[in-house]
């Protein structure tokens, strides 16, 4: 049995598994929209949402903005955590969660996988 488990496994180990979802968040970020398979999507939809709250309370509250924002700078690349900190929390301001949409598209020719799209509100 399975209790307690969270999370993919995405068929990697959990150093290449964070890596890999850190380099995808700072895509997301920077891009604000990326094509990747949906597994994916799916598992990066649960931490975006947790970032742009961090990001938010950033910005709102000038007391914690230094320890957010290298809080911040420890999961995503620097460009994309300063990003999050000045033009999503303007942004987003009024939502309290469902930053993003995750839509699906047709399988991929080569090797059959689920794609998705996953984009900001």
């Amino acid at each position: 049995m399975q209790h307690r488990v969270k999370g993919r496994i995405l068929s990697r180990r959990s150093g290449q598994r964070r890596a890999l979802l850190k380099t995808l968040l700072g895509s997301l970020i920077m891009e604000e929209r990326i094509m990747t398979t949906q597994a994916k999507a799916k598992e990066l939809k649960n931490f975006i949402d947790q970032l742009v709250n961090k990001g938010k309370r950033a910005a709102s509250e000038p007391t914690k903005r230094v320890s957010l924002l290298r809080e911040l700078k420890t999961k995503l690349p620097s460009e994309a955590s300063m990003k999050l900190a000045s033009e999503f929390s303007k942004r987003f301001e009024s939502r309290k969660s469902g930053y993003t949409r995750v839509t699906k598209l047709e399988r991929r020719k080569s090797d059959s996988a689920e794609m998705a799209v996953i984009e900001f509100v």
